[in-house]
């Protein structure tokens, strides 16, 4: 898929977002939005996956983790828009039944989702345990994770952290979603993470940047993480995000976390964002 199209791709989530968590009066625009581009290109570019036949244990698949599932509105489009499921089951979010839930549940079976997540913390852990079993397994496909900023406040991350790299697990890529902003405000001013590439440098990783807005970039970006795979290091990407990307009443601030637009903002939302594949 060409830049271009991942582009039109992003849109589309993009306006997928702010419909479902207007809908319900319920969920979390700020990140998921954040994340869209971020999310066009793994799903598009950089997964090897089958959506058509989908396996909990993904053998000779790439697996990927939503550490921080509050942002489960960006997942289920991107999912969706991917073939996993039909699209028009994106209008059943967050109700009653769904197989949609505020946080990605396995309850339901539903394509692509191989673990609950919501409770901050516990992604990295379980992908890495996902990537022991690859190579135990002799499977040399990647396990991919990715974490809010705010959530590497907890302590479980940095028990993984350390855990990975004394352990030589060098085909996990994690990632962060570095936009400084968390539900309470400002990354810094709730617990500062201090030099972010230093720490998971001192920690034993591979750590690179990204700009989380310019697919050329994170394309290279991955590759290059797959390159370093296999070298007895894990790798970290931080991803250099803006909350609420693509509407301006969102962006520049963290009061758009965990809060679902009214009729007036929805539709201003969806007039800065091109509807290209239909809206579901």
């Amino acid at each position: 898929m060409d830049i271009k199209t991942m582009e039109q791709y992003a849109s589309q989530t993009r306006r997928d977002i702010v419909r479902m968590v207007a809908a319900v009066n319920s969920g979390h625009p700020g990140g998921s939005l954040g994340c869209a581009d971020f999310f066009t290109v793994m799903y598009h570019k950089i997964l090897k996956q089958d959506p058509k036949n989908f396996t909990m244990d993904g053998e000779g698949e790439d697996l990927f983790f939503l550490s921080n599932g509050h942002i489960s509105p960006v997942w289920y489009s991107t999912l969706a828009r991917a073939n996993y499921f039909p699209v028009s089951e994106l209008a059943t979010f967050r109700k009653l039944n769904s197989r949609l839930q505020g946080h990605p549940s396995v309850d339901h079976d539903l394509p692509g989702i191989r673990a609950a997540s919501g409770s901050l913390g516990q992604g990295l852990s379980m992908g890495i345990g996902a990537a022991e079993t690859k190579k135990l397994n002799g499977d040399d496909r990647f396990v991919y994770v990715l974490m809010g900023d705010g959530e590497l406040q907890e302590g479980q991350i940095w028990e993984a952290a350390m855990y990975a790299a004394a352990k030589n697990v060098d085909n996990i890529i994690a990632s962060v979603d570095y936009n400084g902003r968390q539900i309470d405000g400002d990354v810094e001013d709730v617990l500062s993470l201090g030099n972010l590439k230093q720490k998971w440098q001192a920690f034993g990783w591979e750590t690179l940047e990204v700009d989380g807005h310019n697919m050329e970039e994170m394309i290279s970006t991955y590759e290059k993480a797959q390159e370093l795979s296999g070298k007895g290091k894990p790798v970290m990407v931080l991803l250099k995000t803006e909350m609420g990307q693509g509407v301006d009443y969102m962006m520049g601030t963290h009061k758009w976390h965990g809060a679902a637009p009214n009729a007036e903002q929805l539709e201003s939302a969806l007039n800065q964002l091109e509807e290209t594949l239909g809206d579901y």
